[in-house]
């Protein structure tokens, strides 16, 4: 389960504050990448904090819902299909979370970020921090605001684009769009 050790070290030191940043939408074949990034509050905490992977559809909802309400700064950012067409995923992705990071009404000192790479031109010092979102409570919030975001940008597109049945798999390659790319043409 992630905590608040990272943090509480770089807070220690001086260093404060400290936003978590995630993205939710690497693996999809639809939508855009959602990055956020998210400043906790050391004294109010909310529990159950986890990688969103990890929590159920329901328990993520109640949980942004709780991040929203108790964080000290929270802030989203999408780069869409044209973003991730032009410069490839992983720099959209980059990008996106160096935009949430940006955003943030609270300017953080320090970012924690989920990964092996840091979004570049940060305007204060980061970490990337591997597997962050099971080590880290700010990471794991980000990447429950991140998930939470775009799942529920697909169902809206959902509404408009109900033949490609983004409700169901929110534009993750499903065994449906498996077997229509092995179909004879």
């Amino acid at each position: 389960m992630p905590d608040y050790s990272l943090e509480m070290a770089l807070r220690k030191r001086g260093i404060w504050p400290v936003a978590g940043c995630d993205e939710a939408g690497r693996g999809p074949l639809a939508g855009p990448v959602a990055a956020a990034a998210v400043i906790l509050a050391p004294d109010d905490l909310p529990e159950g904090l986890d990688d969103s992977k990890k929590l159920s559809a329901a328990t993520r909802d109640t949980l942004f819902d709780v991040i929203m309400a108790k964080a000290v700064a929270v802030s989203v950012s999408l780069s869409p299909h044209g973003e991730i067409d032009a410069l490839n995923i992983r720099a959209a992705s980059l990008l996106a979370m160096r935009r949430a990071v940006g955003a943030l009404s609270v300017a953080p000192a320090h970012v924690l970020v989920d990964g092996n790479a840091l979004p570049p031109n940060l305007r204060c010092g980061a970490d990337a921090v591997v597997k962050g979102d099971g080590r880290s409570l700010s990471i794991a919030a980000a990447s429950i605001v991140a998930k939470v975001t775009r799942d529920r940008l697909m169902r809206r597109l959902d509404d408009a684009f109900p033949l490609y049945g983004f409700a169901r798999h929110a534009g993750y390659p499903t065994q449906a769009h498996r077997e229509i790319g092995r179909a004879p043409v």
